[in-house]
Formats: C-alpha cells, structure tokens, sequence
C-alpha cells in the first residue's frame, strides 16, 4: 500500500505547469502579434544596423529564456529516480536458521546484504505489557521487520506475511504517528501471527538508522493505536475501525482543550456518523488513545494525516490527471517546434 504525492511535491508539480504554460501563453502572444520590430520611417544605414542587431539579440534572449523556461518545466524535485537508502532487517529471535531463511526470502534480500537487528520477546513485551493480553504477546519473539528507508516525500509502502490481526492500513497510520515516514516496510513471520510485536522492530531499525531515539511518548501512541484500532476490528472490521481512529486523530488538535466527557462525546458522534456502535469499554480505549497522541506534536500528526487521506484520492484521479498533463505537454511542445521554426528560419 503506497501513500505518494506529498504537500510539498504536489506545489512544486503544480508550479512546474506554472512555467509550461507561461511559456505557451508567451509564444502564442509573440505569433498573435506578428512581427514586433520597431520600423523606422527614413531609411538610415546606421539605425538599419541598430535595429537589425537589436532583432538578433531578441531572438537569443528569446531563445534562452524560453530554454529556462522548459528546463525550470521539467526538472521538478523529487519526480525523477527515487533514491535508496539505509536498509535494515530486524529478525525475532527465537526463529530457527530455517524459518530465518524464509524471512529473508519474504524480505527479498540475501542474508549477510543487509544490517540486521535482533529483538527478543521481553523488548516486545516492553511496550505491549498492559495493552495486549498475555496469550497475543506469547513468550517468543516471532515478527520480522524489514524496512528501506526512501527519499522525502516517497511515502510509505507496507505488505505484510503472515499477519492475521493488524492489517496493512494499521501499520501504515502507526508508523506515521511514531514518526516513521518514506520507507517501504515488509513485516513477516514464519506462521500466522497478531503482528502486534513488529512496531518494536519497527522502533528498533528506525531508531539504528537514524542514530536518534524516538520519544516514548511517540512509541506508546503508535502502539496504543495499534492495539486499539485492532480491538476495534475484531468487532467492526478494519476498515470502519481504521476510518474511526483517523476521524478521532483529525480532532486532536480540539480535543487537547476537552474534558474527559466532552472527548467522549465526540467520540460516540465521530461513531454515529460512520455509523459504527461503539461499547463504553471502547469509548474509553479510545480516550486514552487520544489522550495518548495528544502529548505528540498535533499538527505535524495531522498534516502528515491529511497527506495519507489526500493520496488514496489523489491515485483513484491519477489516470485521468495524467492523460490530460499528457496531452497540455504534447500541445506544448508542437507550439515550441512552431515558434523556433519562425524564430530562426
């Protein structure tokens, strides 16, 4: 699952047409208006000379502005080669060399090609003690993550193997509340397993790569999140549950100056509308969630929330969008190939 097209590439897109049809608006002007030389009344030898080298000097600045102008067009940051970069594989540690093999094979990577990480089952327990019960967490570490992190603004890519409770979606909003963005994420285990263990992988690889801590604060909300949105499922589906705790974390920024009550009733009516029923035992993991993320920092959340949302609609619109970009450019271009040739025929 790939959320592309953040805010700061869509400008730039949206900036780069700027400059294609700037141009075209010029070149149409320049044909409308015919020849635009200034033409001297008197014949003068030495004013003919002027005027003929003032007619050449346009041309070339013409010529090179309007160069400026398509290379400004195409070289959009960010549209071209996405860059690769740090890559880690976190192997649980009571897997056998066999079922360590088969990870690596569902990772699509040699073992050895790549740093790899150990997490142990008392590490997943540090952080799942209290919000799963006993019989999810087990007492072995089975859940392998696999992450390559991806140049700003790629967005992230989850698959998953072997996962039975928390789905792809969930991954994918955890991830960007602890503050993991860009990378393409692969969780798998040898068996079918909850999955509610590999955001400690997850912790881990990020935290290797990047030589920062992420606060505790950002790691208990993710998995707050993640429990809670899969409690949810059990009982409403994943997807009404994933669309219920995306709503919540749209408000957080309101819910902040709340009372506990006043959360609550947003909560039930956020419920209502996507019309979900909700238990008061629900409504309470719910509180504790928001509670939870608002300790974060709110608008960097939601921004990030509002990129996820805007790219599942953005790539329903792709191939239209595309076809019409497709059709400007070759329109575009005609109208260059027309304006060099009087230009300089």
């Amino acid at each position: 699952m790939v959320f592309p097209y953040p805010k700061e590439n869509r400008a730039n897109f949206i900036k780069s047409f700027n400059y294609f049809f700037s141009g075209y608006a010029m070149i149409m002007a320049w044909q409308n208006t015919g020849d635009m030389r200034p033409k001297p009344k008197v014949f003068n030898y030495d004013r003919m000379v002027f005027y003929e080298r003032s007619r050449i000097m346009m041309k070339k600045t013409i010529a090179a502005l309007l160069c400026a102008l398509m290379l400004a067009g195409l070289m959009i940051p960010g549209a071209l080669a996405v860059t690769v970069g740090e890559r880690r594989a976190v192997i649980a540690a009571d897997l056998s060399e066999e079922q360590r093999e088969q990870i690596y094979k569902d990772f699509g990577v040699e073992p050895g090609s790549v740093k790899e990480l150990t997490v142990t089952n008392d590490e997943e327990r540090s952080y799942l003690k209290g919000l799963v019960p006993d019989g999810k967490i087990g007492n072995v570490a089975l859940s392998c993550f696999y992450i390559e992190t991806l140049k700003e603004g790629s967005g992230l890519s989850v698959t998953t193997d072997n996962i039975n409770w928390c789905t792809e979606q969930m991954y994918v909003n955890a991830l960007i509340t602890a503050g993991i963005t860009d990378a393409k994420v692969i969780i798998s285990a040898p068996f079918d397993v909850s999955g509610t263990a590999a955001l400690t992988g997850a912790f881990k690889a990020y935290e290797d790569i990047t030589g920062e801590p992420i606060s505790e604060a950002a790691k208990l909300a993710s998995t707050m999140e993640l429990v809670t949105t899969g409690n949810l499922a059990e009982v409403v589906g994943s997807v009404d549950a994933t669309k219920l705790v995306t709503e919540l974390k749209k408000i957080l920024d309101q819910t902040s100056g709340m009372s506990d009550d006043e959360v609550r009733q947003q909560i039930r009516e956020i419920a209502k509308k996507i019309n979900v029923s909700v238990t008061d035992e629900q409504v309470e993991q719910l509180l504790g969630l928001c509670r939870s993320m608002e300790k974060l920092d709110v608008n960097a959340l939601k921004e990030k929330l509002e990129t996820l949302v805007d790219a599942v609609k953005n790539m329903s619109k792709a191939d239209q969008l595309f076809t019409s970009i497709g059709d400007g450019i070759k329109s575009f271009f005609t109208a260059v190939g027309d304006f060099l040739s009087k230009l300089f025929g």
